[in-house]
């Protein structure tokens, strides 16, 4: 699945193209790199994502095509 459209679904951001922005702007890393939004995200992987002043790092348990609200949170494991 896309990083944009994983984020998006993840709910850890609201909107993809918000998500798209912020690969873009090389917010977003994956395992320490910056990536751009068709990054193919995969179990395993290591977010790191810089909202505002914040830095929020989370590990990609699941890669699921639809969630609901519910399951949403359960689709990674925030670390810091």
């Amino acid at each position: 699945m896309r990083l944009d459209k994983w984020l998006k679904v993840s709910r850890l951001i609201k909107r993809r193209t918000v998500a798209n922005e912020a690969c873009d702007n090389g917010r977003i890393s994956v395992d320490g790199r910056v990536v751009k939004a068709s990054y193919e995200v995969k179990p395993g992987d290591i977010l790191e994502l810089k909202i505002g002043q914040r830095i929020v790092q989370v590990e990609v348990l699941s890669t699921a095509e639809i969630v609901g609200k519910d399951g949403a949170d359960a689709m990674y494991r925030q670390l810091s």
